[in-house]
């Protein structure tokens, strides 16, 4: 089995990009968000359940996502139905992915809440991504639809980015893309000289 690197990071701080940058390496990646984006497209193993659980929330044969959204602003506790649904459904789509990969040194599973969900007992390793909180805050509100407000909401159900890199084996500095490789290409080197059969 290779070497489970978690790889999270708060919104905005690039992890995304790191991940690509993993992929440009050669590791494969599992993306927790392409996960679930998957479990509700059509056919997919949560639409089913979630229809059943909130009625009116799926169109066309898929979770339509804003609806979903609307309905558990106005049903907080819906929350909780929501996580028994999906979180079954992405463990065992995750356990697919490291299974299928089990021959690769290193396997990158990236988790925007693997702190939040108290994941990183389940990894060997774990790299932040980070950026400097005006840096975040400047990529954030250029995406389309995202304000102040959006911001504050979605960093209050976040841990603070100073605690997670406090936590973490590894940081990548984001700043710049060549900051982040370097310090991705550091992270590899060093796993794979302590890896066994390297």
């Amino acid at each position: 089995m290779g070497f489970l690197l978690g790889l999270t990071g708060s919104i905005g701080m690039g992890k995304s990009t790191a991940a690509g940058m993993f992929r440009d390496l050669g590791h494969p990646v599992w993306d927790a968000d392409a996960a679930v984006h998957a479990l509700y497209a059509p056919g997919g193993a949560a639409v089913a359940p979630v229809a059943a659980a909130f009625p009116g929330v799926v169109q066309g044969g898929a979770v339509d996502r804003v609806a979903l959204k609307a309905r558990l602003a106005a049903e907080p506790a819906g929350f909780a139905r929501l996580e028994a649904i999906v979180h079954p459904l992405v463990t065992q789509d995750r356990a697919g992915f490291i299974a299928r990969h089990a021959g690769a040194p290193i396997i990158v599973l990236d988790v925007p809440l693997l702190y939040e969900n108290a994941m990183q007992g389940q990894m060997d390793g774990v790299a932040v991504v980070s950026a400097p909180p005006e840096v975040q805050r400047a990529r954030v509100l250029a995406r389309p639809g995202m304000d102040a407000a959006g911001l504050a909401l979605i960093l209050s159900r976040q841990m603070p980015d100073a605690e997670k890199r406090a936590r973490a084996d590894w940081v990548i500095p984001s700043e710049t893309l060549e900051g982040a490789r370097a310090a991705i290409v550091d992270i590899c080197a060093a796993i794979m000289a302590k890896a066994p059969h390297a």
